[in-house]
């Protein structure tokens, strides 16, 4: 494969990440956490740039993709999982909030009177939205040359043009005093910040995509496709980081000039004082090109794993389904979306770290169910209890002990039970392995 497609390839799926979340999060970051801003910042990159590109690398080690690796915990496990992770960044979180969002940001600031706040607008929208979403998805094989020659670089283009302007005509002096939950901690701040990109769950999906998009350049060879895959999703991860960097920088320096309730309300304000009315036009087509191509990334992926896990559903037939899905829960509106992705990040998250974490030590500890096991279980035990609080279910006692865990005030309270669960995971394995070691030599001296 030329290098040429390695870098198209990559392009696309930084398309494909690059969506509402990862344009809104790192202003709002730079302006909340001021003089915190790089510990912050590399809490952030941490879980929005560095976990979606070892996903990626995870999914291209495993023959089977993110279905083989649950495998490795149970097939129940594997299927639950994997099932509701496809549709929360598919049809009912994920892509119904990009195209929100794109509403939001690329039409609603230019529509007056009735218009403005009339449902039909964004009802008539979406349908365009999603229909072109549906075309641009059913060749799925074209994805790389439509994304990654065309539509990526026109957006990294006008993200240059914002930024640069940001750094030299903003006078504003970032890194002023941080604000609450910023002033200790930031790093792991940023770090939960970083769930809100929901890339690494992406990842889970875009692994596929990737991995069809080298097969279908010629590359058969496991280890080729795994180095293709994670080369691309290098190139991916560093265009990203150096974007977040640059997005938080400029939210930084706008610290002075109001006050923000997110980092939408930031790009809105910045681009409004840089360039007018022009601002607001280039924003809204950086916003409309960033939530298409990941919206269309997410279909994709929906598509190829819905049709490969019950062959009965056509390809076609999971985009249709998708987009429809898509088209009927963004009319709900961007609040009621945004009301449910955060518990549910905190819940899926963990799980998704642990799952990865586990694949790169698959060897050492000769993949053994237990420890798969103990630690999922462990992990989604606190992960729920956290999930469970953000929805503002009573937790009791329960609530109260989760809180007195280490790094419990970070909102990582599922780190030391992940642990411990590990550890037991690995003490019943090697007291199998033993077991099995002297149910063996037992054998061999009964036959001698």
């Amino acid at each position: 494969m030329k290098r040429n497609e390695v870098l198209f390839i990559g392009f696309m799926l930084f398309s494909m990440f690059f969506g509402a979340g990862n344009l809104i999060f790192p202003p709002f970051l730079g302006i909340q956490s001021g003089s915190s801003y790089w510990p912050a910042m590399a809490g952030f990159i941490v879980t929005g740039v560095g976990l979606p590109v070892l996903v990626i690398a995870a999914v291209s080690f495993v023959d089977g993709g993110i279905q083989a690796i649950g495998n490795r915990v149970h097939p129940v496990f594997s299927t639950v999982f994997t099932v509701i992770v496809y549709l929360c960044i598919g049809p009912f979180l994920a892509i119904p909030r990009n195209a929100n969002v794109a509403y939001e940001m690329g039409v609603k600031p230019f529509l007056s009177g009735s218009a403005h706040s009339s449902p039909v607008s964004l009802l008539l929208f979406s349908a365009v939205f999603f229909l072109l979403v549906y075309l641009t998805s059913l060749n799925p094989d074209k994805m790389s040359n439509t994304l990654g020659r065309w539509i990526t670089p026109v957006l990294l283009l006008a993200m240059a043009v914002l930024c640069t302007a940001g750094f030299f005509k903003l006078s504003g002096r970032p890194f002023t005093a941080p604000a609450a939950g910023y002033q200790t901690g930031s790093f792991y701040k940023g770090f939960i910040d970083g769930y809100s990109t929901m890339d690494a769950l992406a990842s889970l999906a875009f692994g596929i995509v990737i991995l069809t998009a080298v097969k279908h350049r010629g590359v058969a060879n496991r280890k080729q496709m795994t180095a293709y895959t994670l080369k691309a999703g290098l190139i991916a991860g560093a265009i990203l980081a150096l974007v977040y960097v640059a997005l938080g920088l400029i939210g930084a320096k706008m610290a002075a000039s109001g006050t923000f309730q997110n980092g939408t309300d930031v790009l809105t304000a910045m681009s409004s004082l840089l360039f007018g009315q022009a601002g607001k036009i280039l924003l809204g087509f950086i916003f409309m090109l960033a939530c298409f191509t990941t919206v269309v990334g997410l279909t994709t992926a929906c598509g190829q794993y819905f049709s490969n896990l019950v062959p009965k559903f056509s390809y076609h037939g999971v985009v249709i389904a998708v987009t429809l899905t898509g088209f009927t829960l963004s009319n709900l509106g961007l609040n009621t979306i945004l009301k449910f992705s955060v518990p549910f990040l905190e819940m899926a998250y963990p799980v998704t770290i642990m799952l990865v974490v586990l694949t790169f030590f698959h060897t050492a500890f000769r993949g053994s169910k237990k420890v798969y096991g103990f630690a999922l279980l462990f992990t989604g035990v606190f992960a729920l209890i956290e999930g469970l609080k953000g929805f503002g279910v009573p937790l009791g006692f329960i609530g109260a002990f989760a809180q007195k865990l280490p790094l419990a005030s970070a909102g990582l309270e599922w780190v030391m039970p992940a642990l411990c669960g590990t550890a037991i995971g690995l003490l019943f394995s090697r007291l199998e392995h033993r077991t099995k070691e002297t149910r063996a030599v037992q054998a061999r001296e009964q036959s001698l």
